[in-house]
């Protein structure tokens, strides 16, 4: 009985060192956040929303993409976006031009989708070719139509803290922090990257008030950029909770620049050839297999922020058709020409 009795403490003890091994094994490697999962989510709202809209005897909303050129990359953008709105309930159009199109001619255009009523959303997909100004392509979409949130009344709203069409793939970050439940009250957070489009409203979107008509994160944020030294990025990303990797740099973030536990949000796309097949293939500005050993929450590209973009821009469409925004019309024509 005895000898019975010390091999049944023997297993416990044994089963208990298993069950550590793997709560540690477990801790040390990231949990790994699906945007795609999470963009399924919003897509689903963003369904019910148009349903009801529509049920409620309002005209189905209708986004307009106007595409300049034949980059190839643009044209994946515009299709997964056009199938992103047949998915969700919008109609949807793309407009090819040339991308021998004047400034002029395109803003012709922009000005005739402006006033048609049957436009609720309308973007201008960048990059534009390099003749064409695209600040001042952004400035002329309609405030009210602008669902990439780049006009620069949109703009001065965001840092406001006031209701506004929010970037999408800003907000897409902003959503995944949210719905994943990662804390950024009194948070420190580095923002890699500093682009208008990107960097600049993330970084708005998470130091700001959380009580103000937008809600911020109330996080303690630091951005770098390109004259940012390595050595002095690392000292930053080292004592940071959330780090938002949005520069265009492979591998930027790489795991002796993290702390244990940190969440770790990938926006970078970059295109870099596979040393062992040779083929191109997509990675984001994080080294994922090194860093996913010692965060607590990492993106992955692809699959992460980019259909988080996507399900963003949906949302941004329904809030068009609503008019949930409505600014005078001489005020705009005034923040478009300073």
């Amino acid at each position: 009985m005895a000898a019975i009795r010390t091999l049944r403490k023997l297993c416990q003890h044994s089963q208990h060192q298993v069950c550590k091994l793997h709560t540690s094994a477990s801790r040390q490697e990231a949990v790994v956040i699906s945007g795609k999962k999470l963009a399924r989510q919003i897509r689903e709202e963003a369904r019910g929303d148009v349903e009801k809209w529509v049920l409620a005897g309002h005209r189905r909303p209708h986004l307009s993409v106007v595409l300049v050129g034949e980059n190839p990359a643009s044209h994946s953008y515009v299709l997964n976006k056009t199938r992103a709105a047949a998915d969700v309930g919008i109609s949807s159009e793309t407009i090819l031009k040339h991308s021998d199109i004047s400034e002029e001619e395109l803003l012709d255009l922009i000005y005739k989708l402006n006033t048609d009523h049957r436009v609720d959303g309308l973007l201008v997909q960048l990059p534009l070719p390099g003749h064409i100004d695209e600040r001042a392509i952004c400035n002329a979409v309609s405030p009210t139509k602008d669902v990439d949130g780049f006009h620069v009344v949109n703009v001065g709203r965001l840092c406001l803290d006031q209701s506004t069409m929010l970037p999408a793939t800003p907000w897409g970050v902003w959503e995944i922090i949210k719905r994943t439940g990662i804390p950024t009250i009194g948070k420190n957070v580095v923002v890699a990257g500093r682009s208008k489009n990107v960097g600049m409203p993330i970084a708005m979107l998470l130091h700001t008030d959380g009580s103000h008509e937008r809600p911020g994160g109330d996080a303690t944020v630091t951005i770098s950029h390109r004259y940012t030294p390595k050595e002095q990025l690392s000292q930053h990303t080292k004592i940071a909770d959330i780090i938002v990797a949005a520069a265009g740099i492979p591998n930027l973030i790489t795991s002796d620049m993290i702390k244990e536990g940190a969440a770790v949000i990938d926006v970078g796309i970059n295109r870099v050839q596979d040393p062992v097949t040779g083929k191109s293939r997509l990675v984001g500005d994080v080294d994922f297999e090194g860093v996913r050993q010692k965060a607590g929450f990492i993106t992955p590209v692809p699959g992460g922020v980019g259909p988080m973009t996507v399900a963003m821009l949906m949302k941004n469409t329904i809030k068009a058709a609503k008019n949930v925004l409505l600014f005078p019309p001489e005020r705009i024509r005034m923040a478009a020409a300073s």
